[in-house]
């Protein structure tokens, strides 16, 4: 009889966020009529900017006409787009990216889970923890995460959530900052040491930088690419989906430069974007055109303006529920950089615990930080994507702790 992928039996039961609605939908059965001040998931709730509205509409009428009609587009995405993002995203900051080496896609999940496609099963990884499970599970899901693989680097209070550099020597290394879930950051000279980390041990960096449009302090780089030398050791993933509001129309792109390179089994160096773009133009037939256009539309004039003016909307709710929480008398960590809320339960608590108190006292749907990893036992994340309404009322059920 065929057989299954047994790596898939090594996972939990069910994803996070699959869990966190099974219990907040359990609670809305048995609680009819009460409303739920969802703060778990981070989907975004403003809507998309009148920019990509209007691009949208453009791009539909372009489908209606011959003259105008778009089939398949190229898998690594359109260059109208690719260039956009490699003038305003990179060039305006003096890093050195072509559009060449941008790769358009769905959504910065699939890429951070695809891209173990081009990197050998036997390379050893890196995880922070706690960590957006999207990095652990795929790892497990290819099996390369068999034979304890896979070093865990504690983020807690005590080392001010920066991660100690790696003791087993790992190939991959997974970085996610402004970080999710603890919405803490690193300052371009504790960024510097993982760069110069990689050069010095032969290791691959994933940089997740999905949030870099929440950074509001100086010292905390946007790009893995403004540290010198991070183009020989860095691939770097976006998403339009928290900055523009992308959750739904779905559009991001991952970044590859043409220096970086890895080893084969005869030891030749190979270019990680040749890979990358065999691996794309064999399994993904690119994002759609439609979502395209509208994501060249946020590096119009008024779309960077009306973006934005979404993204402090989102920063407003965080520094609302900041100091909601603190008055609550909970110890919190971020908010400032990025549009998560990381929240020490009391009285030592457990995670799951307190979702429940807070679920059950004040409505208020929570993540436990436990689902994140075990370092994030002890903790609950909040979002901010939700209304400044939800937010400001969100505050006063908090009183009820």
């Amino acid at each position: 009889m065929f057989r299954i992928n047994d790596n898939f039996l090594k996972l939990n039961q069910s994803y996070l966020f699959s869990q966190v609605a099974k219990k907040i939908n359990a609670y809305k059965s048995n609680n009819p009529g009460v409303e739920i001040i969802r703060m778990g998931i981070g989907d975004v709730t403003r809507p998309l900017a009148p920019s990509v509205i209007d691009a949208l509409h453009k791009a539909v009428d372009e489908q209606a006409s011959f003259d105008t009609f778009c089939g398949y587009g190229p898998e690594q995405g359109y260059r109208f787009l690719t260039e956009a993002i490699a003038i305003n995203d990179y060039q305006s900051r003096g890093i050195d990216i072509s559009p060449e080496e941008i790769f358009i896609s769905d959504g910065a999940k699939s890429d951070t889970g695809n891209i173990g496609d081009i990197l050998s099963l036997s390379n050893k990884v890196a995880l922070t923890d706690p960590v957006y499970p999207v990095y652990r599970d795929t790892n497990i899901m290819s099996g390369r995460a068999s034979d304890n693989n896979i070093e865990l680097l504690p983020c807690t209070a005590d080392n001010n959530f920066v991660p100690a550099l790696p003791e087993s020597n790992p190939d991959m290394i997974y970085l996610c900052y402004p970080n999710n879930p603890t919405g803490t950051t690193l300052t371009r000279s504790q960024l510097k040491e993982w760069v110069e980390y990689a050069q010095s041990h032969g290791a691959l960096i994933l940089f997740d930088s999905a949030y870099e449009a929440f950074i509001t302090n100086d010292d905390v780089p946007h790009s893995i690419y403004e540290i010198e030398g991070a183009k020989e050791v860095a691939i770097e993933f976006r998403s339009f989906s928290k900055t523009a509001g992308f959750t739904g129309l779905r559009c991001a792109y991952t970044v590859v430069p043409k220096e970086l390179k890895g080893e084969s089994a005869n030891g030749s160096l190979i270019s990680l974007n040749e890979l990358w773009n065999r691996r794309q133009s064999t399994k993904f037939n690119g994002a759609s055109y439609l979502s395209q256009r509208a994501a060249e539309a946020i590096y119009s004039e008024e779309g960077k303006k009306q973006v934005s003016e979404t993204i402090n909307y989102y920063l407003r709710n965080a520094s609302i529920l900041r100091d909601g929480l603190k008055k609550a008398g909970l110890t919190v960590y971020g908010g400032i950089n990025a549009p998560y809320i990381w929240v020490k339960t009391p009285d030592g608590i457990d995670s799951w615990t307190f979702f429940d108190i807070l679920l059950t006292r004040c409505n208020i749907a929570c993540t436990p930080g436990v689902g994140f990893g075990s370092a994030g036992e002890g903790y609950v994340r909040l979002t901010a994507f939700g209304s400044y309404e939800d937010c400001q009322l969100a505050v006063e059920r908090l009183s009820l702790l």
